[in-house]
């Protein structure tokens, strides 16, 4: 019904502007803390593309990835303690590399054991399919491709294939953003270790209070030209940097430039703009991306593989109870956990929202994870695909 880019980004900013309403009234409060309102920036966009309101792809999904991401991670960034994060500690790595491990192994051990649900002529394409969302799920798009292209994958296979990866994901980022509603009392279910944690969290909203002003239009202005120059610079430089083992492309490159640019602009006195909302524009970047990423999910056409949709079912299950295990055994906050797995499962274009739905504070980290991702998604994917071709067999 709606297709026209504008119309669309009214549509979206209309939800966006409703749901923070709702959340401002008393009842609103009290039902976001149960159920996040990113749950909702999520899927009722998905809702009104599956239903034809706002179409499935449109150029202004394009645009808000690849310069309305960029511009909120510098805007997130240019205030970083990076001290402070460092202070995270070994345990967010434990998770983040335990995410990847239970992916490589967890692929072939569901399909050993449902693989056999998968008709017999699609038997020989199934492995292939499921090594490139091995890729995927431990780097980004750019490993799915890579990696299904490295064994062969049939054009229809990893276009089936790609929308159990969107639904699935989709699906698991709104249980690791309901996590996020409810983090304190899960944390304080296994006694969670939170010092490190809650220290960045002070230290950030003491700085916060420290600079908060009254914002006039130089700041905003100001504000605006970092996050658009800086992601134009980054852009600019990336079309420069060479594609290393069809990993770190053009995308991923700017993702790392302007994530370090804003990092270095947080050792200047232009850190203190985050006091007249530098971090707020950047989340209503953040939130829009949300958005976009809800409307392109297609979740009709699972239905049409439930077969690969139940293996695929079966390894996030089996991710997300052996990372549980894990957070319960190291007794490391459920944010460790979540930003780990979303990295490896969403990559630097998704990280980032989940580490902010904690606090915004936290949404570099995010990127950074994501980043560490598209470098181990071919490679772990690679070492996926061969334990998968040994249980499909000769």
């Amino acid at each position: 019904m709606i297709e026209t880019p504008v119309a669309v980004l009214a549509v979206l900013l209309g939800v966006l502007a409703g749901l923070f309403g709702l959340a401002a009234l008393p009842a609103g409060k009290r039902f976001f803390r149960v159920v996040p309102l990113l749950v909702f920036a999520y899927f009722i966009p998905t809702a009104l593309s599956n239903l034809g309101v706002i179409p499935l792809a449109s150029p202004l999904y394009d645009f808000v990835r690849d310069w309305l991401l960029p511009a909120s991670l510098l805007l997130l960034t240019m205030s970083v303690d990076i001290p402070a994060i460092a202070k995270l500690g070994a345990r967010l790595l434990v998770l983040f590399f335990g995410a990847t491990a239970t992916i490589v192994v967890g692929g072939p051990l569901a399909y050993w054991c449902f693989g056999s649900w998968i008709p017999a002529d699609m038997q020989g394409e199934a492995w292939k399919g499921l090594a490139a969302l091995s890729g995927s799920w431990i780097g980004g798009g750019a490993n799915f491709l890579a990696i299904g292209t490295a064994v062969g994958a049939a054009d229809s296979t990893l276009s089936m294939i790609a929308v159990v990866d969107v639904a699935l994901a989709s699906l698991w980022m709104a249980v690791l953003l309901f996590f996020a509603a409810n983090e304190r009392r899960m944390d304080a279910a296994i006694g969670a270790d939170r010092g490190s944690l809650e220290t960045l969290r002070r230290k950030v909203e003491a700085f916060q209070r420290e600079v908060e002003t009254v914002a006039a239009l130089k700041d905003l202005f100001a504000i605006l030209f970092l996050a658009v120059a800086g992601t134009a610079l980054a852009t600019y430089l990336a079309s420069f940097l060479p594609e290393l083992g069809g990993i770190l492309g053009p995308f991923a490159w700017t993702v790392i430039l302007v994530t370090a640019l804003g990092v270095a602009i947080s050792c200047t006195r232009l850190r203190r703009l985050e006091g007249a909302g530098a971090s707020k524009i950047g989340s209503v970047f953040l939130y829009l991306l949300v958005t976009t990423i809800g409307a392109k999910a297609q979740f009709a056409k699972v239905l049409d593989a439930p077969a690969l949709l139940l293996v695929a079912g079966a390894w996030i299950v089996f991710h997300a109870a052996i990372l549980l295990v894990l957070r319960h055994a190291v007794r490391a906050p459920i944010f460790y956990m979540a930003v780990g797995s979303q990295a490896n499962i969403g990559g630097a274009a998704s990280a980032p929202i989940v580490a902010g739905a904690f606090h915004p504070a936290l949404a570099p980290v995010g990127a950074v994870m994501g980043v560490a991702g598209y470098v181990l998604g071919t490679y772990a994917g690679l070492l996926c695909a061969f334990l998968l071709k040994w249980v499909h067999g000769p």
